[in-house]
């Protein structure tokens, strides 16, 4: 029976090591697409290697002690004090993987969280509401205007921008598409209007949690162009699985014509009268974006959208 048991633990270590093997594999196929991201990789690794070591060596000694040790039938259990040094200096081991492992993470930690962002980076507000995300850029002051809650809107003004905030007049909402240039500082400003939703994109390696009254910054800069899913890492409720988004990284010049391309859509729009408008989620350049009509709504792409009032 002890044999069994003992036999038992090892299949459960192998299985578990097993699982945790293909969940890395999975992971490191999605290629880093920032240089923090290469960092949290290797920080991610180390971290794994130490503790799985750790972690085989002692499913192994558990399953010997559980043969070696197991009930035959004869004698009786006698109670020893153990050993003092065994005892101390496992401890001390532990302390120092762990502390060091700390240590050495905490450069890239505060590379994303803590470090201020130079003078020229781009600045978005990034606002989650059951169920999408609302995308603001400042205007070409490069100042958010103040935010009220009591001034959301379903549609248009999402994110509660006061109308008579200068610094607000210019700027613009986009739904569910996110937009950064190449090999320039982003700092993205992490908000929530109702509950917790969790912003991750994989190949940034970055998941932080938005908050209801808390402005959470992150920070990256972005080494490879292309597109990238935008997905809610926080069950956040009923229709959660329609909370999608999409990143695209573009050249700088790109990034600057899409700019000036939302800002001439937005004056249009707004009729001259500076309120804050949202700019189409229908944007051929936003990649990924649902049709105008959906916008407002949230719909997932490939949603139908909702029928018009009396039809």
């Amino acid at each position: 029976m002890g044999l069994l048991l003992a036999l038992l633990v090892w299949g459960l270590m192998v299985l578990s090591v097993y699982f945790v093997y293909q969940g890395v594999v999975a992971m490191l196929a999605l290629a880093p697409i920032t240089t923090a991201g290469v960092e949290i990789d290797a920080q991610f690794q180390l971290t794994l290697i130490i503790t799985g070591v750790a972690f085989i060596l002692a499913q192994l000694a558990l399953g010997w002690f559980i043969y070696r040790y197991r009930d035959r039938g004869q004698g009786q259990a006698r109670y020893i004090h153990g050993n003092n040094l065994v005892e101390v200096g496992g401890a001390v081991i532990t302390a120092v993987a762990f502390v060091g492992l700390a240590v050495l993470g905490q450069k890239v930690w505060a590379d994303v969280h803590l470090t201020e962002s130079p003078a020229d980076a781009v600045r978005i507000e990034i606002t989650g509401e059951q169920f999408l995300w609302n995308m603001r850029y400042p205007g070409p002051d490069g100042r958010f205007g103040r935010t009220s809650p009591e001034l959301y809107e379903a549609v248009g003004n999402t994110v509660g921008i006061v109308p008579d905030d200068p610094a607000g007049a210019d700027d613009f909402i986009i739904q569910n598409n996110l937009v950064v240039p190449k090999g320039r500082p982003v700092e993205l400003i992490l908000r929530s209007k109702d509950v917790l939703h969790g912003f991750f994109v994989p190949e940034l390696r970055l998941k932080q949690d938005t908050v209801p009254g808390l402005q959470i910054p992150l920070r990256f800069t972005a080494t490879a162009t292309g597109e990238f899913e935008i997905a809610c890492a926080e069950l956040c409720g009923l229709a959660h699985y329609r909370m999608r988004g999409f990143m695209k990284v573009v050249e700088q010049d790109e990034y600057a014509g899409w700019l000036a391309e939302q800002q001439a859509l937005k004056t249009g729009e707004a009729g001259g009268t500076g309120a804050p408008q949202e700019a189409p989620a229908g944007d051929p350049a936003a990649p990924g974006a649902p049709p105008a009509g959906e916008a407002g709504a949230g719909a997932a792409p490939g949603e139908p959208a909702a029928a018009p009032a009396g039809s």
